[in-house]
């Protein structure tokens, strides 16, 4: 173990789930002492997901992430590729759409091992100390002390532990969010959206292998709402129904099993025979909400600093929380080293950095959500889609998809990503003014004058 006088600076880190555990091994490779406080028991030995997402998705962001902590070929194992999303429509057709180009994939992964890879590794690293079932009840802001409680022999204890700084990897509901709302000039809004979700099962077959195409998200969308499947490594699929929580279509309308049934053999008859115990399990989960996060600042006195859900907890439909919340340690490894452990520095340009681009995926992943859950008859506006498509086909690196420029392309950052997919819809506006562009679509001429727009207000963006 490496003397305390060589090490650097205490941190503290709230949370023990994968952004805390990720961020306690950075940190003590570049040689901090890390202890990482929860709340709740040692997942490795509790289910303690109730609530949470149980399968999340990793694009390049994560594996970035993963790479630079030597992980990323540990989590693969366990991981299933997901090579294109296959749209289920209630007459039965199917439709896919590729994540990215051929052999490209994201990866499903129950968070439940990722966690386990993840806090192992932490317990292995020679500057961690895990403390588990310790409740934050106080935080000074001015001097990264913290205060924690504990249960033991029966009896509540309480523990004063001193820090250098203090990072806020809580969650969702962090604790150490709530607490900063006392300090001066802290802004937080948090909006729940009107649908919540439950989680549901679909069985592998009896020989293990799967009842759906395995290696691709399944997705049933419909008016307002939403089932998604994603993969297990046993054939298996986790599902997540996404409903509004009030209304007539709504879990507050779905109470008794003769609902719950004619609900699902009306919006989901391929589905219904697949799924696993679908009206008890309906009737026994609770839904949880779904809600976005905004919180400014991020770092309170160059002392305490939110990270991950904690900081930016965004709604799920482009599979971005946890990449994002990779990025953020990604890039504190990057700012650790740009200004060599000064922290007066290095806090205000991860604030600054981070805060536009999760506010960019935020936006994207709520934008995608009102896309794919809404029945779009507009004949331009598929058109428009048609002639992108053929001209991404003919001009990949002119007009890449904004799937490929979130999942597949670390090197650019969220907020430019959402800058391009702005430009190229204001692009195929002007394209969908061409006078009869639904008989002229397909001539050269389109494609000739889209090219020109697109070298002239793409281009630049995609430097």
């Amino acid at each position: 173990m490496t003397e305390l006088s060589h090490l650097k600076n205490k941190i503290t880190v709230a949370g023990a789930g994968p952004v805390g555990a990720m961020l306690a091994i950075i940190l003590s490779r570049a040689n901090y002492q890390v202890d990482v406080f929860e709340s709740r028991p040692d997942p490795r030995a509790h289910n303690v997901l109730q609530g949470r997402s149980i399968n999340i998705t990793l694009s390049e962001r994560a594996w970035a992430a993963l790479e630079i902590i030597g992980l990323d070929k540990t989590v693969r194992q366990y991981a299933t590729p997901l090579y294109n999303r296959v749209f289920h429509e209630t007459n039965g057709t199917l439709s896919e759409q590729s994540y990215g180009k051929e052999n490209q994939a994201i990866w499903s992964i129950s968070r439940e091992k990722l966690t386990d890879i993840l806090i192992n590794q932490a317990e292995q690293e020679a500057q961690v100390n895990l403390h588990f079932e310790q409740r934050l009840t106080h935080i000074d802001f001015n001097s990264a002390c913290s205060s924690f409680s504990y249960l033991k022999a029966g009896r509540t204890g309480h523990k004063v532990v001193d820090a250098d700084y203090v990072f806020a990897a809580d969650g969702a509901f962090s604790k150490v969010r709530r607490l900063a709302q006392e300090t001066p000039r802290f802004s937080y809004s948090q909006h729940y959206m009107k649908q919540c979700y439950i989680e549901l099962t679909i069985a592998a077959n009896k020989d293990g292998s799967a009842k759906l195409a395995p290696h691709a998200s399944h997705l049933w969308p419909r008016k307002g709402f939403l089932l998604m499947a994603l993969p297990n490594n046993d054939g298996s699929f986790t599902c997540t129904l996404y409903l509004n929580y009030q209304g007539h279509v709504s879990f507050s309308s779905l109470t008794n099993a003769q609902a719950i049934e004619a609900f699902f053999l009306h919006h989901f008859p391929d589905v219904m025979p697949l799924l696993e115990n679908p009206v008890a399990d309906f009737l026994k989960n609770t839904a949880n909400p779904l809600f976005l996060v905004r919180v400014d600042p991020w770092v309170i006195n160059n002392k305490v600093a939110l990270i991950g859900d904690a900081a930016h907890a965004m709604v799920p439909f482009y599979g971005q929380g946890l990449n994002s919340s990779f990025e953020d340690c990604h890039a504190l490894v990057k700012l650790i080293t740009q200004y060599k452990d000064d922290w007066i520095k290095i806090f205000p340009a991860y604030y600054l950095q981070r805060k536009q681009n999760t506010d960019a995926i935020s936006k994207l992943s709520n934008d995608y959500f009102i896309e794919i859950s809404s029945f779009d008859d507009n004949i331009d506006e598929l058109l428009s889609k048609k002639i992108a498509l053929k001209f991404a086909l003919k001009s990949p690196e002119l007009w890449p998809s904004l799937d490929h420029l979130v999942n597949f392309s670390p090197s650019i950052s969220y907020a430019k990503a959402r800058d391009i997919s702005i430009q190229q819809k204001i692009i195929m506006t002007e394209i969908m003014q061409i006078k009869n562009i639904h008989q002229c679509w397909q001539e050269d001429c389109v494609y000739q004058k889209l090219e020109k727009l697109a070298l002239a207000k793409l281009a630049p963006l995609l430097k």
